[in-house]
């Protein structure tokens, strides 16, 4: 069975692993810089940018695939998945309509708020920079509500700032505002929305336009230093639990949680004729229960390493009844381990990385570890390999307890050389405790 992979990150090498857990899968990739890891597992690469609709219409044309899996939201927000279909290739991801859950974070907040879908919140798009928006910040503020500004479109994960944290007051936040329209970052078009106090989690659900199937909470870590200081990032690490949930989370948190996603599998089959693919909600857990702070229209990464690695499905099988609207009949399973994964991204990372650095791997050393290790944004050139100034290698650590896979992942990382920086207290019993605590002290227990 030919499948066609379009990305080259660590979630696109977990998916390609995953894959190839099936001996008949032939994996063709499509990816902008040559990962290691992934062109190892192909019969065959392609080299291009994946927002680039000729180059992959060339590829498909050429492979003739059965079956393609979409890996990052950037193609998604051109269309790939259409322009796939037209050339009669069923794909694992939503078409672009579909995707806007992800790519316009402004049809999101709307679609919540014409289907009334639980865990919306307080919002406002704004076309241009002016006296409305101002005012609006200064509104929140007065309800002693903290503003976030964000674009409208895709950023990679990075383009978010709140006022108290990334943004010292109101003037910083009208600056950025300011900024956003000037630069034109995410689409040039601002959201201003509450800033929700709480935990975050993601949860993942495999959608086929009618039935969706969850797979366990997982945890990221999106700033980039200890103790949740510093820049947001892509994702600097995660964790998730043998029991599925996380130990923060109630029961209910859990039914609700999910309830808000089924709320929105139905409202996009209403608004834009349904999603089909991978849906990812990022959650804030608050004192009210959870509450989505933004969808995301395919695996989260780093969350897809935590997911894919105790998978018990043939995952070829959940890419084959998504396209054919078969998921009712699958009995999604996981095992049930704890996994943590850390990623070592390139120092300066991710506001003035270092580019071009050499890094070095030590895959035998992280193997007799039995971490798993996943390539993200480096370039292998004549046998050696390069940062490209995002987040740059992944390890994962599979076991009974969160304990001993958090070690394991710790370990690996020692085997990992370059001008490189991780966050070793991801999967750490003390931040972890901290996030329970904090959720006690907001439910007033």
């Amino acid at each position: 069975m030919k499948i066609l992979l379009i990305g080259g990150g660590a979630r696109e090498s977990a998916i390609a692993h995953a894959l190839k857990k099936n001996e008949d899968v032939e994996l063709y990739t499509l990816m902008k810089n040559k990962n290691p890891g992934i062109a190892r597992l192909s019969k065959e690469i392609k080299l291009a940018k994946e927002t680039d609709l000729d180059a992959v219409k060339e590829f498909a044309e050429k492979i003739n695939p059965d079956l393609a899996v979409i890996g990052p939201e950037a193609p998604l927000d051109v269309g790939v998945v259409d322009l796939l279909e037209d050339l009669g290739i069923p794909a694992v991801g939503p078409k672009k309509l579909a995707a806007q859950i992800e790519t316009n974070k402004e049809f999101m907040r709307n679609l919540f708020k014409k289907y009334d879908i639980k865990g919306s919140l307080i919002y406002k798009a704004f076309e241009e920079y002016g006296e409305e928006l101002e005012s609006f910040i200064d509104e929140l503020t007065e309800k002693g509500i903290k503003a976030v500004v964000k674009p409208v479109g895709l950023t990679g994960g990075k383009g978010v700032k709140v006022v108290g944290e990334q943004l010292k007051d109101n003037e910083e936040a009208k600056k950025y505002a300011k900024e956003i329209f000037e630069t034109g970052l995410g689409g040039g078009k601002v959201l201003i929305e509450e800033k929700l106090e709480g935990v975050e989690f993601t949860l993942h659900g495999f959608v086929d336009i009618d039935n969706i199937k969850f797979t366990p909470f997982v945890q990221d870590h999106p700033h980039a230093f200890e103790g949740d200081e510093g820049s947001i990032t892509g994702g600097m690490g995660s964790y998730s639990c043998p029991d599925h949930k996380l130990p923060f989370m109630t029961e209910e948190d859990v039914e609700m949680a999910k309830e808000i996603m089924e709320e929105t599998v139905k409202a996009l089959k209403k608004e834009v004729g349904g999603y089909k693919g991978i849906l990812y909600g990022q959650f804030m857990l608050t004192k009210d229960g959870p509450k989505i702070i933004e969808y995301n229209a395919r695996f989260g990464d780093p969350e897809a390493m935590n997911l894919l690695a105790i998978l018990k499905n043939d995952f070829l099988e959940i890419c084959e009844a998504i396209v054919n609207k078969k998921l009712k009949d699958v009995d999604v399973e996981f095992e049930n381990k704890a996994t943590v994964c850390k990623y070592v991204v390139p120092k300066g990372y991710p506001d003035n990385p270092v580019k071009g650095e050499p890094i070095s791997v030590d895959e035998e050393a992280i193997k007799k570890l039995g971490a798993i290790l996943h390539y993200a944004s480096v370039n292998e050139e004549d046998g050696n390999l390069y940062m490209t100034g995002s987040r740059a290698v992944a390890v994962v650590g599979v076991a009974d307890t969160i304990e001993e896979a958090e070690k394991i992942a710790e370990e690996a990382t020692k085997y990992i050389k370059g001008e490189v920086y991780h966050r070793s207290d991801i999967g750490k019993k003390e931040l972890i405790r901290k996030r329970i605590e904090k959720m006690k002290q907001l439910r007033g227990e």
